[in-house]
């Protein structure tokens, strides 16, 4: 039975990851702060479940506190990483640029350091599709990167800079997945879906911005689970360079207006809006080429929009304790 080190696991993802490789018999040690981002009970709730298997155990520690984390990695030993944690959203790195440099920048290289001095067989680590930027869609992995248009796509650009740097030099294997627009129950309050289906159901205004022209390559979370646990029972010892980078997206994106027309179905409401301007750090477009991650693991998401804002609906409707018609 082997130890996976799940940091972030009181996230959207992370909880979602360390409950599969729970399921899946794996020991699962958590580590996260449990910041105020948003409504820290959402993540309490996350990981009561968690709590029900005997082979979990959580560390409410910052990875920017270097020393604490390298507890963590001396007392559990764990086989293999998997790395969630970070500052999350677009938008907030416009307001504090700090909460991104101390925990994207300081905290992944306080995670590196200690797989370097604790070796781990695999290292698997969370980038984005926003260190696209506003280049050609759909964006191929070996596409040019070097133009970010946000702090937070630079934070996760350095990341997998610091990551290669780190596999080449101390010989860890390390995998980067670059995740396009995860959505789904549990998800994070402030995601757009989130905050329409909020504001939707309050009969309040929501905003679509660059005048309502942006496409979204949505992914479901057990299709983002899925990717991750088939790169988690790889051999990256066989490749030629330790350090890879793979998307993870749906390879489908959707028109914004269309994506409000499905939750306007789901939910039963007509949705009040407004058409706003660009918003800075905003990209136009998101596709995802998923050519290399199928080819080396044999992926591809299953799940349709339509399907899975569905589950989220009901999900929301549950948590929330709403009462709402689920389709119209």
């Amino acid at each position: 039975m082997e130890t996976v080190l799940v940091t972030g696991h009181a996230g959207f993802i992370g909880a979602a990851v360390a409950q599969r490789l729970l399921q899946a018999g794996y020991r699962v040690v958590g580590v996260d702060n449990f910041n105020d981002y948003y409504d820290p009970a959402l993540k309490l709730a996350r990981v009561a479940s968690l709590a029900e298997f005997p082979g979990f155990s959580e560390n409410r520690i910052d990875i920017a506190d270097a020393a604490a984390l390298r507890r963590v990695f001396i007392e559990t030993r764990p086989d293999r990483v998997i790395h969630l944690a970070a500052q999350a959203g677009v938008r907030h790195s416009l307001k504090q640029p700090e909460a991104y440099v101390t925990s994207n920048l300081v905290g992944f290289a306080n995670l590196l350091e200690c797989c370097r001095h604790n070796p781990v067989k695999h290292l698997i680590y969370a980038s984005s599709s926003s260190v696209y930027g506003n280049s050609k869609v759909p964006f191929a992995v070996d596409d040019r990167v070097d133009e970010p248009v946000s702090l937070y796509a630079a934070t996760k650009r350095a990341n997998e800079l610091l990551a290669c740097s780190y596999s080449h030099l101390y010989g860890i294997a390390a995998t980067g997945f670059r995740f396009f627009t995860v959505y789904g129950p549990w998800g994070r309050p402030d995601m757009a879906y989130y905050e329409f289906t909020r504001r939707m159901l309050a009969g309040e205004t929501i905003e679509l911005f660059n005048h309502g022209n942006c496409r979204r390559d949505f992914t479901f979370i057990d299709d983002i689970v899925e990717g991750l646990m088939l790169a988690l029972d790889e051999t990256p010892a066989d490749r030629k360079v330790p350090h890879a980078l793979y998307n993870l997206g749906n390879d489908n994106p959707v028109a914004l207006t269309e994506f409000v027309a499905t939750l306007e179905r789901l939910l039963g409401v007509k949705a009040k809006t407004r058409l706003a301007p660009p918003q800075p750090g905003d990209v136009e477009a998101t596709w995802a080429d998923i050519e290399a991650t199928t080819k080396r693991f044999g992926w591809r998401p299953r799940t349709s929009l339509s399907q899975g804002l569905e589950r989220f609906a009901a999900w929301y409707r549950d948590y929330h304790q709403l009462r709402y018609p689920a389709s119209a």
